[in-house]
């Protein structure tokens, strides 16, 4: 079986860095993304993943990326170097990116690479960023970028698309199921779950 990247896609505050990190914390290959964002946390507390790292701009430029993107003022991007390791090594990968990577990856990562598109409305987006502490201003900012980008359309072109309004436990299921860290229950299993 040929290895996998699959990267979750989708604006901001459909949950990307919380599934990454769950994913990341069951022991999958979490391929990080760097950011010049000044103000941008990248300590993880203890047993969870880092989603972001910080790099100076002097240094991002220095670094050989295999895509790259700009967001809010910043750059971001993803590391040639991680994105072959993780081909190499690991079974499967989680990475997130944007419309632009997914461009940059698509043609370059055939086969390899698969996008899963976590769906909420604008009520629950809203909601969760109200929880993060975004402002109204911020919130007006992420909505706009998510329209001028169609991050909001992603779910078109996506390989497969994970409804996320409900129960966090679910979407772990269904993205579970995607990645292959389920099997399917043999016909004696499923008599047993159904009790007959």
């Amino acid at each position: 079986m040929e290895n996998k990247i699959y990267a979750l896609v989708g604006p901001h505050a459909s949950g990307k860095s919380r599934f990454a990190g769950e994913l990341a914390a069951l022991g999958l290959n979490y391929i990080p993304y760097y950011t010049t964002a000044p103000s941008y946390k990248t300590e993880a507390p203890a047993g969870e993943t880092t989603i972001a790292k910080s790099i100076d701009k002097l240094e991002f430029f220095k670094t050989d990326f295999i895509a790259k993107d700009t967001y809010k003022g910043s750059y971001v991007g993803i590391k040639k170097q991680d994105v072959l390791s993780a081909i190499c090594t690991h079974r499967v990968s989680i990475v997130i990116l944007t419309p632009s990577e997914i461009k940059q990856l698509s043609s370059l990562l055939k086969g390899t690479l698969e996008t899963i598109y976590l769906m909420s409305d604008y009520v629950v987006i809203v909601e969760r960023m109200l929880q993060l502490g975004h402002n109204n201003d911020e919130i007006k900012y992420h909505l706009e970028y998510a329209e001028n980008n169609s991050e909001f359309d992603l779910w078109k072109t996506s390989r497969h698309v994970v409804k996320n309004t409900g129960d966090p436990a679910d979407v772990m299921r269904q993205l579970m199921a995607i990645i292959g860290l389920t099997v399917p229950a043999n016909p004696q299993q499923v008599k047993e779950i159904l009790g007959k």
